[in-house]
């Protein structure tokens, strides 16, 4: 793999739906300013996903904005979800915050949990 192929699965694309999203919960939480997306050990498939609301950027944290909404990522979870898109889906079963990540092999049931 090239330095350029390493570089672009860095990346973490955050959709309009979830931008819009955020927007519209922060505008109830004027203390918070982004969502903080992590993986953590755990969970039913070995990862997990965590979201929290916050009001400052921690030094290792990347930015992802789009559309006014901010995200950020810290660098260990990075390595985790390199090539990821965070997107929200309201549909029958319900609203959530997605994440499609390339590097899952496997995932289960709750959206939430994954293995690489």
């Amino acid at each position: 793999m090239g330095v350029d192929a390493k570089t672009d699965m860095k990346g973490v694309e955050l959709t309009e739906a979830a931008a819009r999203r955020i927007v519209k919960i922060l505008s109830d939480k004027p203390e918070k300013s982004a969502l903080r997306v992590s993986v953590e050990g755990g969970g039913c498939s070995g990862f997990s996903y965590k979201f929290d609301l916050v009001s400052e950027r921690n030094a290792d944290d990347v930015a992802i904005e789009r559309d006014g909404a901010t995200v950020y990522i810290d660098d260990l979870s990075l390595v985790y979800m390199g090539g990821s898109v965070i997107d929200f889906v309201d549909d029958l079963i319900g609203q959530s915050f997605q994440i499609r990540n390339p590097n899952a092999v496997a995932s289960c049931g709750c959206g939430t949990s994954f293995s690489i």
